[in-house]
Order: structure tokens, then sequence, then C-alpha cells
């Protein structure tokens, strides 16, 4: 019987790759599920994507180039940046006849516009507006005491603002392109306009609604969940950690100095264990209409990686869908084992996907990001 062959199609610069440490688990886990797993980037197809120039590790764990025929399926894990490499891989995509594991998603505004209109999703969601002019900030502030300016297409924390209304101004605490913090305290709205319209140059932002989060004082606290498709092509939860920023920091981000912690080592506490149950249990509801609703939409797709609220009265809500996660808070919290699993799971999807020829429910619609 033939090796099933899975491409994993990212960014490449000679035998540089976006993910590295990632990409060299997830081709161990490949050898483990008995599939031959390689990378490559949209200039390593060639005739016509009859053959791909692939990378795999040799026996001294050196990235090592091979030519491959047309892969059983592709993982794509090609991620957002604004560059000329990132335009020219959304072309590829756009053409590319490849059977996908992962439909491109669109940026962070066209997936709340697309949740917004399933009635199903609404008590999840915070208000999100397009940033497109200093009037709608004025109305968000006037409407809320906390709000967070986002880029559309930001990831890992770059670029979030947070704004709080307080007795002795506006509190302004962020992170720049770099992941340094930035403070201000500003005594008008004209003033705050002022800073946002230069935060948010260059860019397309939305403006979320802040939401009260403080379960741990002077910190960011929220849950990441992970979910994917399994080897049978269902949606199953993989797992979740609450996230805890580090002190005075507008994002809990892993990258930002943050921790990750067991979820009901954490709410337990606060809220008690049947509670914690019930919170529990509508994370991971939020979590299955989510992928059901934007897969509807999008197309077909493997994993999602939901930043999800949890409020003071333990109301949960959806902050942030991201469709190509990271799953180091399973690391983090030594979690081995449900790690390798997070790694394992697309991988087992990509297998079943091209041992059905795709014919799965999913459809293969491709989405145009931006």
């Amino acid at each position: 019987m033939k090796r099933p062959v899975i491409g994993v199609l990212t960014w490449r610069e000679g035998r540089r790759f976006a993910e590295p440490v990632y990409f060299r688990r997830l081709i161990k886990a490949g050898e483990k599920l008995g599939a031959t797993v390689f990378l490559f980037a949209p200039h390593d197809v060639l005739a016509g994507g009859k053959q791909v120039r692939g990378y795999v590790l040799d026996h001294n764990g050196k990235w090592q180039a091979k030519l491959f025929p047309t892969p059983d399926a592709v993982f794509d894990r090609y991620r957002y940046t604004p560059t000329q490499a990132f335009r020219d891989y959304v072309a590829f995509r756009r053409n590319s006849r490849f059977l996908y594991a992962n439909n491109r998603l669109a940026n962070k505004w066209r997936v709340h516009d697309v949740l917004t209109r399933d009635p199903r999703m609404h008590r999840w969601l915070p208000e999100t507006l397009l940033y497109t002019s200093p009037a709608i900030l004025t109305r968000m502030l006037a409407r809320h005491a906390l709000l967070y300016v986002k880029p559309i297409n930001g990831t890992g924390g770059r670029n979030i603002l947070r704004i709080e209304r307080t007795n002795a101004g506006y509190r302004l605490l962020g992170r720049d392109k770099q992941r340094a913090k930035v403070t201000s305290l500003l005594s008008t709205v004209p003033a705050v306009q002022r800073f946002v319209s230069r935060w948010a140059k260059g860019d397309r932002y939305v403006v979320q609604q802040g939401l009260h989060l403080e379960l741990m004082p002077r910190r960011s606290v929220d849950m990441r969940l992970l979910i994917q498709k399994d080897g049978s092509g269902e949606w199953s939860i993989t797992g979740h950690a609450i996230r805890v920023g580090g002190e005075r920091s507008a994002t809990s981000n892993l990258h930002g100095g943050g921790k990750a912690v067991p979820v009901p080592a954490f709410l337990s506490p606060r809220f008690g264990a049947e509670k914690t149950k019930q919170i529990i249990s509508d994370c991971e509801q939020l979590a299955h209409q989510t992928a059901r609703t934007l897969e509807n939409h999008f197309g077909r797709m493997v994993e999602f990686g939901l930043d999800i609220g949890i409020d003071v009265e333990g109301r949960a809500w959806l902050i942030e869908v991201n469709p190509k996660p990271a799953r180091e808070v399973f690391r983090e919290m030594g979690m081995s084992e449900l790690y390798q699993k997070a790694i394992s799971r697309p991988l087992e999807y990509a297998l079943y996907l091209a041992r059905t020829k795709g014919q799965d429910n999913a459809g293969s619609r491709n989405a145009a990001e931006g």
C-alpha cells in the first residue's frame, strides 16, 4: 500500500521556515502516523503542480530538499505577514488545485461580520466596529468604559491597544509591532483620537467592546481553546487553558510574558466546581458553533484557536478566532500527551481527507483575506 504524502504549505527562504520547531514536531508526528510529511512554499510547486520541491529532515536533523509528486493532501500553515511573499501566497491559493485540509479565513472584521449574521452566536459576541474614522472611536468610548483597538490582520498580541476610561482620564496600554509595552494617560477624547489615529496609521483596525475580565488584579486573563477535526472528520475539543498575562499587559499572549494554567484549577476557586463545569460547557458549545458557522461560510477548515474571555459573572465571550493557532499552552502546562495530540490531529484529518478523496461535507470554498 502506498505511503500517504502530506504537504505543509508555509513561508520559506532558503532553508529557513516560519515555524521550524513546530514543523520538526509535525514531521515526526507524521512518521508515527505512517505518513511522509514535507514542507513547501508556493514557489516550490513545479511542472504545473505535478511536482513539488519539498523539505524533509535528513538523518542529521538538517533540512533536505527532495522532489515529490502531488501530495495526497495539504495542510496550509502560511501565516499573515504584510509582505509581497504573502500576496504571492494569496494568488497561489486562489489558483491552486491541491486537496487542502483548510481553506483560508478572512480578516478579523470579516470573521466577526460572518459570526454576527448567525443569531446562534449573538450571546457570545462583544460589540465590534470597523475603525473608519475618529467618530467610531467617540461612539464606542461613550458606550463602553473599556475598549480594545486591534489590527484586522494582527497576530501574537502586536499592535493591540487597550483604552480604559478612569477618574484620572483615559488610560492607554498596548504593545507595538515589536511587542514593546506602550502606556499613556490622556485627559480628553480628542487626545485619545489623535493617539489612535497615529497608532492605526497604515493598517485597518477594529474597535471592540472591552470586557470586565478582572479575575486577577492588574492582569489580562482569557481562555485559549483549541478545537480541531479528528481522524474521522469530526470537530472535537482538543483542550483548553487559562492564559494569565504579565502584570499590566494589554494581552495574555505567551509571547508577551503570559503563562498558562489548567482551566478548572483557575476557575474553581473563583466560581465553585458546579459553576466552573457550566462555564467550560458553555465555552465548548461556543467553540463548536463558531467552527460550524465559519466552515459553513468559508468552506473546509481543520482547526481554530479561540480566545475566550470569561467575565466576573462567569459569562463567556468570543474575543478572537485564529485559524492557524499555536498549541504551546499545553506544553507550557506540562501536558505533553495533549500537546502531541494537538500536533497530530491536523495530520490525522489530512489523512482522512486523502482516504476519502475530499468527499466530506465541509465543502472547498476558498475565502479571500484582506
